[in-house]
C-alpha cells in the first residue's frame, strides 16, 4: 500500500510539471499569432485597440500576463472569451464539453469491444476468410478518414432509411448514434490489430497448450487464460485514445451538426481568442494526463509483471 501511494504521489506531480510545461508553451507560443483578439479589428482605430488592449491586460509585459495567468488558473479562472460576448471560458467549455465527451466514451466503448472482438476471432481463425476479412476492415478503419463513414452513414441511414436523424443535437440517444458509429471505426480498427497481433503470440504460448493439453474447450482457453494477457498492449493506447475523442472530431462534428468541443477549438483558434484557446488546451491535456494515468494503473492490475513494487 505505502508503494501503490509513493507511486502515485509520483504520477501526479509528474501529471502537475507536464500541464505546466504545456500551458508554458501554449501560452507562448498564443502570443506569436498575428493579429488580435478582439472582433472587427478592421473597424478599429489603433486608439481604440490600445484602450481594449489596456482593458483586457494585454499592453503589459509578455511575463507580467503569464503571471497572471497562471494565478487565475489557480483560483479556477480561466479568463473570458474575446469573441464570444465576453462569456467566461469554463462556462463555454461546460456547454461545449457535454456532447463531445458523450460521443467519445460511447465511440470508445463500441469500438474496443467490437474491435477486441474482432481481433480474438482474427487469431483464433489465423489464415481464414474471417481473418482476412478482419485486416481488410483494420487497414480501412485507419487509413479511411472518419468524415467519410460519417457522410455515408448519414446518407444510407438518415436520408434513405430515416431510422436517424439527420443532424442536430435534439432528439436524445437517436442523435449520438452515428456519429458513434463513425467515430468508433478508428478505435475499433486499432484495438483489432493489437488484439489479433498479440492473441497470436499467446495461443502459441506454453501455459495455453498445457491448458489445451488438459482438455479445456477452446472459447475456455480463449476467455480464461488467452484474453487477459492479450489486451496488455491495447490498455497502453486506450487512454491517448479516449482523451482525443472525448475532446471531440470538428469535421465529425460539423456534418452532424453537434455543438462540440471541437467546433470550438478551431473557431477560437481561428479569430485568435486567447483564453478559449487556453481553456481547451488545459480541458485536453488534463483529460490525455488522467487517462493515461488510468491504462498504466489498469496496466499494473492486469498484468502480474507490472505490479507496484517498492522501486515504482
Amino acid at each position: 500500500m505505502k508503494a501503490f501511494i509513493r507511486y502515485m504521489v509520483k504520477r501526479l506531480a509528474y501529471m502537475l510539471l507536464t500541464l505546466f510545461i504545456i500551458v508554458t508553451v501554449t501560452f507562448f507560443l498564443m502570443k506569436l499569432l498575428p493579429g488580435t483578439p478582439f472582433s472587427n479589428e478592421d473597424q478599429l482605430t489603433a486608439a481604440q485597440i490600445q484602450t481594449l488592449n489596456a482593458k483586457y491586460g494585454l499592453d503589459q509585459p509578455i511575463w507580467v500576463q503569464y503571471g497572471r495567468y497562471l494565478l487565475n488558473i489557480l483560483k479556477g479562472d480561466l479568463g473570458v472569451s474575446f469573441q464570444f460576448n465576453n462569456t467566461p471560458v469554463s462556462q463555454l467549455i461546460i456547454d461545449r464539453a457535454g456532447p463531445s465527451m458523450q460521443l467519445g466514451l460511447q465511440a470508445m466503448l463500441l469500438g474496443t469491444v467490437l474491435g477486441t472482438f474482432l481481433g480474438v476471432i482474427s487469431a483464433v481463425y489465423q489464415n481464414t476468410w474471417i481473418d482476412r476479412f478482419t485486416s481488410v476492415f483494420a487497414i480501412a478503419g485507419r487509413s479511411v478518414p472518419s468524415f467519410v463513414f460519417a457522410v455515408v452513414l448519414q446518407f444510407l441511414f438518415a436520408v434513405v432509411l430515416a431510422w436517424f436523424p439527420i443532424a442536430f443535437w435534439r432528439d436524445g440517444f437517436a442523435s449520438t448514434v452515428l456519429p458513434t458509429i463513425a467515430l468508433s471505426l478508428s478505435p475499433m480498427a486499432d484495438a483489432a490489430r493489437f488484439v489479433r497481433t498479440e492473441m497470436i503470440e499467446v495461443l502459441n504460448a506454453d501455459y495455453i497448450e498445457l491448458a489445451r493439453a488438459k482438455g479445456f474447450s477452446r472459447f475456455y482457453v480463449v476467455m480464461r487464460h488467452a484474453l487477459r494477457n492479450a489486451i496488455i498492449p491495447l490498455l497502453s493506447i486506450i487512454g491517448p485514445m479516449t482523451a482525443g475523442l472525448m475532446t471531440g472530431s470538428l469535421v465529425v462534428e460539423n456534418i452532424f451538426s453537434i455543438p462540440g468541443i471541437g467546433e470550438q477549438f478551431t473557431k477560437s483558434i481561428m479569430v485568435n481568442d486567447f483564453p478559449t484557446i487556453m481553456g481547451v488546451t488545459i480541458l485536453y491535456s488534463t483529460l490525455l494526463v488522467v487517462m493515461i494515468l488510468i491504462s498504466d494503473i489498469v496496466n499494473g492490475l492486469i498484468d502480474p509483471r507490472l505490479r507496484l513494487t517498492g522501486g515504482a
